[in-house]
């Protein structure tokens, strides 16, 4: 994808229906903008990052966001962020399909070849 460019996320959503999908919108040493793609039922487990910040948001559906022993509702609209070090995951308790932008900063780091 080139940028600076208009973005549709929708357009770029992977469902998968063995497990969450990821599509990266865009990625720089300084930012990672991806999309979660949920199937009814799916879940991203609780995990943590190190170093990185990151926001969620959900563009549509609906679910939980799991925050260290918490789940709180999303919807459409709502936005949530995982400070550095805070165990977060989210879960798609709707109906239907749930895709979830997540940004975080600074970019996780390529993994070593």
């Amino acid at each position: 994808m080139e940028h600076p460019s208009v973005i549709r996320p929708r357009d770029h959503a992977v469902y998968d229906a063995a497990r969450m999908g990821k599509a990266t919108l865009f990625e720089s040493t300084r930012l990672l903008v991806g999309l979660n793609a949920f199937e009814p039922g799916q879940a991203h487990a609780l995990h943590a990052h190190a170093g990185m910040d990151k926001v969620y948001s959900v563009i549509e559906g609906e679910g939980g966001f799991l925050l260290e022993g918490r789940e709180l509702p999303m919807r459409a609209g709502d936005l949530l962020v995982a400070p550095e070090g805070v165990p977060h995951g989210v879960r798609n308790t709707g109906g239907g399909r749930l895709l979830v932008l997540a940004v975080l900063g600074p970019a996780p780091a390529a993994p070593a070849l």
